[in-house]
């Protein structure tokens, strides 16, 4: 197996994943864009549901987690077309809501041959209230939430606050007030390194120190090739990413958030969870595709 956390017998922990969830078309290129005004050829295209909680929660699933998807599309086709997508993976979407009039959120990505990537995304158009989600009856080993519905998540991590389960939160690019909203309320902040540049500063030590002072367990960005850093009470470490052959980086970080708030939830601890879900992102970034390439519990023992 990639990475060097060995993987116990666990009870199925259950995880409730609330966010964005996106129709992805991807385009496979030899060069992405550069600047200006320019036209380039693609390869391959291919149309696959997406988003990063939403692809969180495929990854939890895959590695035979209990998981609920929590969150809001469009009454149309691409709105369609995630639901079916959730159902076909074993999705809970109970509490995935698609409102009449609404629109989905639909990402296009550009995929180079190194697998890096380039998105531009449409966030749909829907309600912000989260009044109408079950939190009195939340019962779940941990909770996740990236920053796409800051007041749905803000309502998830209080409730999961009160209940004392743990919250994961996927610290992608956002505005600053939704991270100062979301922050104090967040157990196990996992940071992009663009998201923690733009919120925090481009030194990881500083940025990492500046996020933790809102009280949060467990800070970390995540950076790719380079690995994890993370820090936990006054100490600062860093793991090293599994070396693997890169195709498609597509989803890497959102199977990483999944994988994590799957290990918290089954009762690993810090550093091994983190060891896991490195293990986890590697083997779907061996692989074309985004949520296509998420890799199951036995796929990632055999690797």
């Amino acid at each position: 197996m990639m990475g060097s956390v060995a993987i116990p017998d666990y009870v199925r922990p259950r995880v409730i994943c609330l966010g964005l969830a996106a129709l992805d078309r991807i385009w496979r290129v030899e060069r992405p864009f550069v600047s200006g005004s320019e036209k380039i050829r693609a390869g391959e295209h291919l149309t696959e549901p997406g988003g990063m909680a939403a692809n969180a929660a495929v990854a939890v699933a895959r590695l035979g987690g209990a998981v609920s998807f929590w969150g809001r599309a469009g009454n149309d086709d691409a709105g369609r077309i995630l639901a079916d997508s959730f159902v076909t993976e074993g999705v809970d979407i109970e509490n995935f809501r698609l409102f009449e009039g609404g629109a989905s959120s639909v990402s296009g990505v550009i995929v180079d041959k190194a697998g890096e990537r380039q998105i531009v995304n449409f966030r749909g158009r829907y309600p912000c209230d989260p009044s109408w989600l079950p939190l009195a009856n939340i019962s779940a080993e941990s909770v996740l939430a990236d920053p796409r519905w800051p007041e749905g998540a803000e309502a998830l991590f209080r409730a999961a606050r009160n209940r004392g389960i743990p919250t994961v939160l996927d610290g992608d690019v956002a505005d600053a007030d939704v991270f100062e909203r979301l922050l104090p309320l967040t157990d196990h902040a996992i940071f992009s390194e663009p998201g923690l540049r733009g919120f925090a500063g481009q030194e990881i030590e500083p940025a990492l120190a500046r996020v933790a002072t809102f009280g949060c367990r467990m800070v970390a960005v995540t950076r790719g090739a380079d690995g994890v850093t993370w820090r936990e009470g006054s100490d600062l470490v860093h793991l090293p990413a599994p070396k693997v052959a890169v195709v498609d980086t597509t989803a890497a970080g959102d199977v990483f958030h999944g994988a994590y708030a799957f290990a918290i939830g089954a009762g690993f601890g810090i550093s091994d969870a983190l060891g896991f879900a490195g293990a986890v992102a590697a083997l779907k970034c061996t692989r074309s595709g985004g949520r296509s390439a998420i890799p199951s519990l036995d796929e990632l023992k055999s690797s």
